[in-house]
């Protein structure tokens, strides 16, 4: 198959496994808070790359390790946390919304700090698909009045942190393979994230049957929704363009509300409207 179409092919999966992590997240908050549940994403994903790829390892040259470290801390460590803590305020199909301007990010950071170029038809893809955003967070805060819409700040700031993150990997990293960057990445953020988790209480809670519950929705959140996925979403990078590949936040809050559905959160014409103009501006950031 060619790289054409095996991009979309990653772009679908990608989109479908990400789409499900919001409401993962969800269910995790039941039993867990934000740093724990933050840390456990991490330490699950860790253990489970290190188990697939330590061989990979010995394979990043000395001189990338700066770049792997900066791509875990913005590409993992600080959403994995923002997102959660997010959610403690914000639904999680608005949350996945607000993801979406990661594209827009990944296009002016791209453009301003890594000299990276763009076609027209790439910034009104992202401005539509903006737009369809837009009208998506304003008919979810009118739904949902009684809740803190400044913790929306954070997803955008996570979002600045993916972008960051894409551009550093297709600029310094292009030459390793996926499953080096993504091992080296939760190699890195193993020990950390273990402290956070110590100090976040979680072992004086453990044997409560809720959080156990909780638990079991970040482990699946971490083996397939961060290390396989991260694994999937480098190699779109390379493949593709940073903003291709970050367009996958356009798609992602289609699948999320699809999730919606079935945790009964009630879904507006207005909202499935708003779906069907990022997908628009999903194929025009994504043509040639």
């Amino acid at each position: 198959m060619e790289s054409k179409h095996i991009k979309w092919v990653y772009l679908t999966a990608l989109s479908l496994v990400w789409g499900s992590s919001f409401i993962l997240i969800k269910k995790g908050l039941v039993g867990l808070n934000p740093l724990q549940l933050g840390s456990l994403r991490i330490i699950f994903a860790s253990v489970f790359l290190l188990l697939i790829g330590f061989k990979s390892l010995p394979k990043i040259p000395a001189s990338k390790w700066k770049y792997i470290a900066l791509t875990s801390l913005f590409g993992t460590f600080l959403p994995a946390y923002l997102f959660a803590i997010a959610q403690t305020e914000i639904d999680s199909s608005i949350s996945s919304i607000l993801n979406s301007l990661t594209p827009l990010n990944t296009l002016v950071l791209g453009a301003l700090l890594f000299r990276l170029q763009f076609k027209r038809n790439q910034i009104f893809g992202i401005l539509i698909g903006l737009a369809g955003s837009i009208l998506l967070v304003l008919n979810g805060a009118a739904n949902h009045p009684e809740q803190n819409h400044y913790y929306a700040i954070l997803v955008l700031i996570a979002s600045i942190c993916y972008a960051l993150n894409v551009n550093l990997i297709k600029r310094h990293l292009h030459d390793l393979s996926p499953v080096s960057i993504t091992t080296g990445n939760f190699t890195v953020l193993f020990i950390p994230a273990f402290l956070v988790l110590f100090f976040s209480g979680f072992f004086d809670v453990a044997q409560e049957v809720q959080v156990q519950k909780s638990v079991l929705f970040i482990i699946i959140l971490g083996v397939v929704g961060t290390g396989i996925a991260n694994i999937l979403f480098f190699k779109l990078i390379q493949m593709s363009s940073p903003v291709f590949a970050t367009s996958v936040t356009y798609l992602i809050p289609v699948v999320a509300f699809g999730w919606g559905l079935l945790d009964n959160e009630a879904l507006t014409p207005i909202q499935f409207f708003g779906a069907f103009i990022i997908l628009i501006g999903v194929y025009l950031s994504a043509k040639k």
